[in-house]
């Protein structure tokens, strides 16, 4: 399932209520990647019920604080959220298995599962 976000409230109420992982994907229609992008993620979020996508349009206005607070500075950006906090993002058109691979890494309902996650990747640079 797909929303598109028109403003800031609506944002924060998505990431308030979901217990699903959340792709945000600030693009724009002037966007050639964007464009190629918006299929696969649209067929990702309709297959999987783990995934709820949220569309910004950084060229609407209503949209530019959203813009600033997560530094969109090329598109298309795709941020991934779980539990409120940003755990992923990427730019630039991915293929799908890309784009599966990162959502799988983060799929866990497990909160500490991911943390565990993230705190044995930061030993293993250590």
């Amino acid at each position: 399932m797909a929303t598109e976000i028109i403003w800031k409230e609506m944002f924060d109420a998505h990431l308030a209520w979901s217990d699903k992982t959340i792709l945000v994907d600030f693009w724009a229609e002037r966007c050639g990647p964007c464009r190629m992008l918006k299929p696969v993620l649209h067929d990702i979020a309709d297959r999987r019920d783990d995934v709820e996508l949220l569309t910004i349009n950084v060229d609407a206005p209503e949209n530019w604080e959203l813009t600033m607070q997560f530094s969109v500075r090329s598109i298309p950006q795709v941020t991934v959220f779980k539990w409120w906090e940003v755990v992923d993002q990427f730019i630039w058109a991915l293929p799908p298995e890309q784009v599966e691979a990162i959502l799988d890494k983060h799929s866990s309902g497990d909160v500490s599962a991911v943390e565990s996650q993230e705190e044995s990747e930061e030993e293993t640079q250590e």
